[in-house]
C-alpha cells in the first residue's frame, strides 16, 4: 500500500472522537495525516468537545482534549494531498464561513479526491456547493442543509453506525459510525486492510 497524504480541516470544538480517532487510525495504517485550522499555525491546538447520546432531545457536550495541529492552513493546497477529512462537532458551522477553506474543499472535489465528512462536517460540503445530486449521510440536524444543497439525505441507522459512499464522498452520521466510515474511506484510498 502506498502511503497517502490526508488533510484534516478542524477548528475549536471539533468533535473529539471524530478528529482524534480517524487521525490515529489513518496514521496506524501508514498514511501521512496533516491537521490545519484557519488562524492557527503548526504547534497550536484546537480544543475538542465530546458529544454523546444520553437520552436527551439532542446530544450532550463535554470538554475534550487539546488536539495539536501539525500543518499551516495558509500554506496547504489540494494538489499536495490525496484526500480530505472533515470531522463534525461545532467547528463546521463557523469554519464554513472561511472563504479559503471553502475554496480548498471545492478544489478537492473538482480533482475527484476522496473526501470523508462526518456528523456536522457536511455543513462545509453544503456551503462549498459540492453536494448537488449526491447522496449524503450526516447528523439528522444537518439534513436540511444537505437537502437544501441539492443532495439526497441518507438516513442514519438506529445506532448511528452506518456510512455511505457516493463517488468520491464518504459520509456518516456520528462517531459510532467510525468502523464503517473509515472502512469505506480506506477503500477509496486503495488501502488494503485484512478483515
Amino acid at each position: 500500500m502506498a502511503a497517502k497524504r490526508v488533510l484534516f480541516l478542524v477548528g475549536d470544538f471539533v468533535e473529539d472522537y471524530e478528529v482524534m480517532v480517524p487521525f490515529q487510525m489513518l496514521m496506524m495504517v501508514g498514511h501521512d495525516c496533516v491537521a490545519v485550522c484557519p488562524g492557527k499555525k503548526p504547534g497550536d491546538f484546537v480544543v475538542t468537545a465530546v458529544h454523546d447520546f444520553e437520552g436527551h432531545q439532542t446530544y450532550s457536550e463535554k470538554p475534550g482534549h487539546r488536539f495539536v495541529l501539525n500543518g499551516d492552513f495558509d500554506q496547504v493546497t489540494a494538489e499536495e494531498f490525496d484526500a480530505l477529512v472533515i470531522p463534525g462537532g461545532r467547528a463546521p458551522e463557523y469554519l464554513r464561513l472561511n472563504e479559503r477553506l471553502i475554496t480548498l474543499v471545492q478544489d478537492f472535489h473538482a480533482q475527484g479526491k476522496p473526501i470523508a465528512a462526518i456528523c456536522h462536517g457536511p455543513q462545509i460540503l453544503a456551503a462549498a456547493g459540492v453536494l448537488e445530486s449526491k447522496q449524503c449521510c450526516c447528523y439528522p440536524a444537518v439534513a436540511p442543509d444537505v437537502v437544501q444543497a441539492g443532495a439526497t439525505y441518507v438516513e442514519h441507522s438506529e445506532r448511528f453506525d452506518n456510512a455511505h459512499t457516493d463517488a468520491n464522498l464518504v459520509t456518516a452520521p456520528a462517531w459510532p459510525a467510525h468502523p464503517a466510515w473509515m472502512r469505506q474511506f480506506l477503500a477509496l484510498l486503495g488501502s488494503q486492510i485484512q478483515a
